[in-house]
């Protein structure tokens, strides 16, 4: 059965669209096709999620911006004059990007998706939408590639080291749909720490984002990826960050901060294909309000030697529901691989739903592999100890949620980012 609803954006408004952008023949015809598979493949299914309902799509994606940052976005970035690796981004479009001259002269590529396109095409065609994800996926991957309209490119060369984390941050206002696309390219034995920030500007009904990250680490590459999405109510999200760990000894980190206030589906999956390859995936999320969500995580070990590590704690308060799905998956051939999981969920309201569903899939003998899950309410003994020592009831509270999300709160590199996350804790829990 394929979707019926109707795509509401047409094949000569795609084609408008890229042309006024400038962009390469390649990108105007992944376009076209794209919108072609919209139209006929179905939504994706997060289990136990029904998503049916959910209204994913926008004829509103051609933005039309002031040059203007909010004071939120200025909080977020700081310092703009002294930061080296930073871009702003309202709408798709960029108000403000600064890289720095010492890398640049290495080779280091951090610009504007829409830029990319055009100065280094071939770079992206490589990679774009290619192998980690593809546009005939489901219909919201489709509707991704058709419409995208805000991103960033990230190419660090061989043998350089990105000592100093690239932040970026993106402000979906209005109604707007916003079709965010992220591509990060670690050559081998290069690093670098790449921190994004989702934010909403006077969020309306209707508004959307659908945001799609690829990461790519060639051998003994390090990437760092670490996310806070913390969109409006009105705002309807999917969002899908993939890596594809091909090299060998490569690693990608994963710390993501999910504090959007609207419904989420949310998928992140990192591909283990080179011997001795490493993942390891840590996402706190805070569900409120009648808010639902789905936050799916696979790791699939390819690789000898392979290890991939699954952490994930959430906070579920008033009618807040929301599924937290964990798959460690090692294929036949990943011999000597280890696939660890954790979820834990934490309700501090009688209507919160909160569901934990580790799993794992073992095609091959010589690996090790683990699970853990629990959904519950705040450890009474904990509160007791800490309220027997002068420390009221709230603050008691206050210290145990905020030392059940340290494990992620504590990985992201950026202090004004860390802040930020720890802010949106505050306001959504207490």
């Amino acid at each position: 059965m394929t979707a019926e609803t109707k795509f509401p954006v047409n094949q000569n408004e795609i084609t408008s669209f890229s042309k006024d952008r400038e962009e390469p023949q390649w990108l105007t015809d992944l376009r076209v096709s794209s919108l072609e598979k919209a139209e006929v493949l179905e939504l994706p299914k997060p289990d136990k999620t029904n998503i049916s309902k959910w209204d994913f799509s926008t004829k509103n994606f051609e933005a039309n911006v002031q040059d203007d940052m909010s004071e939120a976005v200025k909080g977020l970035i700081g310092e703009a004059d002294k930061a080296q690796m930073l871009m702003a981004q309202k709408n798709g479009v960029t108000l403000f990007q600064k890289l720095s001259p010492e890398l640049e002269e290495k080779g280091v590529i951090f610009t504007d998706i829409q830029t990319a396109v055009k100065e280094h095409s071939d770079l992206v065609q490589k990679y774009f939408m290619q192998e980690a994800v593809t546009p005939d996926e489901n219909k919201l991957t489709a509707e991704h590639a058709a419409l995208l309209n805000g991103g960033t490119f990230i190419y660090v060369p061989k043998n350089v080291e990105v000592e100093i984390p690239i932040q970026a941050v993106y402000t979906q206002a209005g109604n707007f749909g916003l079709y965010n696309h992220v591509l990060v390219v670690a050559e081998a034995n290069s690093s670098v720490t790449y921190i994004e920030n989702y934010i909403s500007e006077d969020a309306a009904e209707g508004a959307i984002a659908n945001i799609v990250a690829e990461v790519y680490a060639a051998d003994n590459a390090t990437v760092h990826f670490g996310a806070v999405d913390n969109l409006a109510k009105e705002v309807t999200t999917y969002v899908n960050r993939r890596g594809q760990v091909t090299g060998k000894d490569a690693k990608v980190y994963w710390a993501l901060g999910q504090m959007n206030y609207g419904d989420t589906v949310s998928e992140n999956t990192t591909y283990l294909v080179g011997e001795g390859s490493y993942a390891d995936t840590k996402t706190v999320a805070i569900g409120r309000g009648k808010q639902t969500q789905n936050f799916t995580t696979n790791v699939v070990h390819f690789g000898k030697h392979s290890d991939g590590q699954i952490l994930k704690h959430g906070v579920m308060k008033d009618e807040a529901t929301s599924i937290f799905n964990g798959t460690s998956k090692i294929e036949h051939g990943a011999t000597k691989s280890n696939g660890e999981q954790t979820e834990r969920v934490l309700m501090l309201s009688e209507k919160a739903r909160g569901d934990a569903n580790p799993i794992l899939l073992i095609d091959e003998d010589d690996v090790t592999a683990g699970h853990a899950a629990s959904v519950g309410k705040i450890d009474p003994l904990q509160m007791f100890y800490l309220m027997s020592r002068g420390i009221s009831k709230k603050e008691a509270e206050r210290l145990i949620i905020h030392g059940f999300l340290a494990p992620v709160v504590n990985e992201i590199p950026i202090e004004s980012v860390k802040d930020q996350l720890i802010e949106v804790i505050e306001r959504k829990v207490l």
